[in-house]
C-alpha cells in the first residue's frame, strides 16, 4: 500500500508535517513497515480550507487532522490493507 501525503505548500501550513510523524508512528506501533510505503507528494490540487490531503494507493481524501488521524488510519488505512490482504490470499471475509 502507497500512502502519500501532501506536502506542498498548503498543507504544510495546516500541518502535514505533523501527519508525516502520526502516520511513522502509527505504522510502527501496527508493526506494517513492510506493508505501507509512506511517501510525500507536492500539491494534489485538492486543497481544502481544513486539513492534509492524504492519497492511500489511488484515493484522494482531504481535511486529513491529527483531531481525525486515529479514525482515518483504521477506516482507510487499516480496512484497506486487510482488504488487500483478503484479496491476495482468497478469504472471504463472511
Amino acid at each position: 500500500m502507497i500512502v502519500q501525503i501532501c506536502v506542498g505548500s498548503s498543507c504544510h501550513l495546516k500541518g502535514s508535517e505533523k501527519l508525516v510523524d502520526l502516520f511513522q508512528k502509527a505504522i510502527a506501533e501496527q508493526k506494517l513497515e513492510d506493508d505501507i510505503t509512506l511517501a510525500g507528494s507536492f500539491c494534489t490540487g485538492q486543497c481544502n480550507r481544513i486539513g492534509v490531503t492524504v492519497t492511500v494507493n489511488d484515493s484522494v481524501f482531504t481535511g486529513i487532522t491529527p483531531e481525525n488521524f486515529d479514525s482515518f488510519f483504521k477506516d482507510k488505512v487499516l480496512n484497506s490493507l486487510k482488504q488487500e490482504r483478503t484479496k491476495l490470499n482468497g478469504v472471504s471475509d463472511t
